[in-house]
């Protein structure tokens, strides 16, 4: 069957464009949790994990590859975008998918503006004479004028980009190892490790605050209907990325965490100005190893991390306008560069009214954070679930371990971190998911009643195009 045929059976055309390969998913997931992205949040997870932020990295890892195997199952009954909302939406019910939808939502809309406000905001201290509100406009701008050209000029950008990041984080693994190997550091096992600190539920905390770097192996499955060669390439992707980023999170924290000049501080103050991993490297490799890596972090979120966030939300908003559950302008798409252009300016915008607002409170990046992360967590849950209810009851499957037992084991370990998240994070995202509920009621009470295309025999249907 044809990818095209994938689609209008569905009820779907094909109307975004098909240009990605695997090396490009690749580079997108990447790029999307930024290899370098433990820099910008060591301290709150060293500090969460009792010192023994490796092991909270390295149990993210675990946690999450049965959710990326949960998504390759799901990636291939249902190859198009829409991520958790459509297999919900499929495999379950169409009320589950749109409240999936709904509560994933809370991730991928909230996650634009969180990078551009931490980048801002990381610039500002680099350079004082440009205000945070600034850089963040500045930022939104770039990321949205190069999403609205076209997929594949993304793709481009982000690769030259990851390079960049690529290399800032060999510069400090080098560094850091000749500081150990000089005897400027500690060599301990401690970050994966430490009899004094460890319980279960310091280390399920500690992973619900860094499972943040992981999200965007996740945002690969936006792409289904813009990835050559099937969705076993999305599947084949999500895990590669998943494991390469997992790797240099564990060696870079590890090392990090070996040359903190005042540890016993840093566990019981936490790191309120979030500079604990540019201390270690100002220890690595003296005050330009510290500079070039806040830069390049702040750099990192902002442009290349927020430009594939703002694609993954836009192809959410996309899919889930074009079944009606969200307002029908939304699932606009440009002949010319076919993309969901109303989507994406729809992104940058709510991304600069975020992140301005945020800028405002004291807490707003921590908010953020445990929003997020309570918002994926839970969308993963539901996606293990609906896993387990089209394949092994729907489809009576008798791979009872792609089908059953790996959905659990993923659906026990998040149920796990989601009991030991930020308690302020559970209220809150429970009152979106309360609030998602009542939107769902209102469709119902408006004989708009939640469906998807192709649940039962439809023909393709007409989409809403706006030449731009």
């Amino acid at each position: 069957m044809s990818l095209q045929n994938d689609l209008s059976r569905y009820g779907y055309r094909q109307e975004l464009s098909r240009q990605l390969r695997f090396r490009d998913l690749l580079a997108y997931g990447l790029v999307y949790m930024v290899p370098i992205a433990p820099m910008a949040i060591f301290g709150s997870v060293y500090a969460g994990s009792g010192g023994m932020v490796a092991l909270a990295y390295a149990v993210g890892v675990v946690a999450l590859v049965f959710t990326a195997f949960s998504y390759a199952q799901m990636v291939r009954a249902f190859p198009m975008s829409g991520s958790v909302y459509n297999y919900a939406g499929r495999g379950i019910s169409p009320p589950v998918g749109f409240l999936a939808g709904w509560v994933i939502l809370l991730d991928y809309v909230l996650v634009p503006g969180l990078l551009y406000l931490v980048a801002s905001v990381a610039m500002h201290a680099t350079v004082p004479a440009v205000p945070v509100w600034l850089w963040l406009l500045g930022f939104v701008a770039v990321n949205t004028i190069v999403n609205s050209v076209g997929i594949r000029m993304t793709a481009a950008v982000t690769r030259v980009m990851l390079v960049g990041e690529l290399i800032v984080l060999a510069v400090f693994l080098a560094a850091a190892g000749w500081a150990l190997a000089s005897g400027r550091g500690r060599f301990s096992w401690a970050a994966f490790y430490n009899a004094d600190t460890f319980t279960w539920s310091v280390v399920a905390g500690a992973v619900s605050i860094a499972v943040l770097s992981f999200l965007g192996f996740d945002g690969i499955s936006m792409l289904a209907e813009e990835t050559k060669g099937g969705s076993r390439q999305i599947g084949r992707a999500m895990a590669a990325v998943l494991v390469l980023a997992g790797v240099l999170f564990v060696a870079q924290t590890w090392l990090a965490a070996m040359l903190v000049p005042d540890p016993v501080s840093l566990l019981a103050e936490g790191d309120p100005n979030g500079t604990a991993f540019y201390d270690a490297a100002a220890v690595a490799g003296g005050g330009w190893l510290a500079t070039l890596c806040a830069v390049a972090t702040a750099i990192a979120w902002g442009l290349p991390n927020s430009m594939v966030a703002q694609v993954a939300t836009s192809r959410l908003l996309y899919a889930m306008a074009r079944d009606r559950q969200l307002p029908a302008f939304l699932a606009k798409v440009s002949i010319r560069r076919n993309v969901p252009i109303n989507a994406t300016l729809l992104t940058g915008a709510v991304s600069v009214a975020l992140g301005l607002y945020m800028a405002t409170r004291a807490d707003g990046i921590t908010l953020l954070s445990s929003l997020i992360n309570f918002g994926a967590m839970v969308a993963f849950l539901v996606l293990h679930v609906s896993v387990v209810v089209h394949h092994l009851i729907r489809e009576r499957s008798g791979n009872w371990w792609a089908h059953l037992v790996m959905p659990a084991i993923g659906f026990a370990i998040l149920v796990w971190v989601v009991v030991n998240a930020n308690i302020a994070a559970q209220r809150l995202g429970l009152a979106w998911l309360a609030l998602g509920m009542v939107v769902l009621a209102g469709l119902y009470l408006s004989g708009r009643r939640p469906a998807l295309s192709g649940l039962a025999p439809a023909q393709p249907q007409a989409r809403h195009v706006e030449r731009v």
